[in-house]
């Protein structure tokens, strides 16, 4: 069953047509990926879901319900949360804050404390780092506390927009470990992603996305075969 569905959706930003009719959709449990070069229309796909940029056509349906037309702190409300592409920390915050800003749109106190321990799991080098100001962590670390911020919104879709962005190959590894896990834990996961290698390492099925349009999809396997693939994102 398709927990979300994007429907021929077009964006534009001014007179710049973005998206041309992106349609995929994200059954429930599933890791989905986005992969593009810059500029394909990626990042614009996932804030439009998450209700940053409103589609001028087209419908963004979640379980049966449609939000493109809700405003983004009332999608986070139906179970939706993004790790956004650059991180976009609250620098002047503590670990610890920024992880309780994930939660702003919650009132369960007890669970937002269950929540924020799962994290530190995930993430034992935050726990370590809970009083210390968001900007002055690594990158690595930045990145780690995005996801969580994202977690604590306890989501049913977590939106994951290039989390490898500058990273080292181990931290790459780590993150990509969290992501995996994740996803067995059981919450779904559409990822926007460069490192083709990484995103079809997790993914269970994918789409391919030039100027605005979906030009392929298919299962992970089937975009590993694929000559075009290949040759564009793989190295082959």
């Amino acid at each position: 069953m398709a927990m979300l569905e994007v429907r021929n959706v077009h964006t534009y930003y001014g007179n710049i047509h973005a998206l041309k009719g992106i349609s995929i959709n994200v059954d429930e449990g599933e890791i989905v990926t986005l992969i593009g070069a810059n500029g394909a229309g990626k990042s614009t796909t996932l804030n439009a879901i998450c209700g940053l940029v409103k589609p001028r056509s087209g419908e963004i349906v979640l379980e049966n319900e449609a939000i493109h037309r809700l405003p983004a702190h009332e999608v986070v409300s139906k179970g939706v949360a993004q790790s956004p592409e650059g991180r976009r920390i609250f620098g002047r915050l503590t670990v610890q804050e920024n992880l309780e800003m994930g939660a702003f749109r919650r009132a369960d106190a007890g669970a937002i404390q269950e929540d924020m321990r799962r994290v530190f799991d995930l993430f034992p080098r935050l726990e370590e780092r809970r009083k210390q100001v968001g900007g002055t962590l690594s990158g690595g670390e930045q990145q780690m506390l995005a996801i969580g911020r994202a977690m604590m919104a306890r989501p049913r879709l977590l939106l994951l927009d290039e989390p490898s962005m500058g990273l080292a190959p181990l931290l790459v590894e780590d993150i990509f470990r969290v992501v995996r896990q994740l996803n067995e834990q059981g919450t779904t996961i559409l990822l926007v992603e460069q490192n083709a290698l990484m995103a079809f390492s997790v993914a269970h099925r994918g789409y391919v996305l030039e100027t605005g349009r979906v030009v392929l999809e298919g299962t992970v396997d089937e975009l590993r075969e694929n000559p075009e693939v290949q040759k564009a994102y793989l190295g082959g």
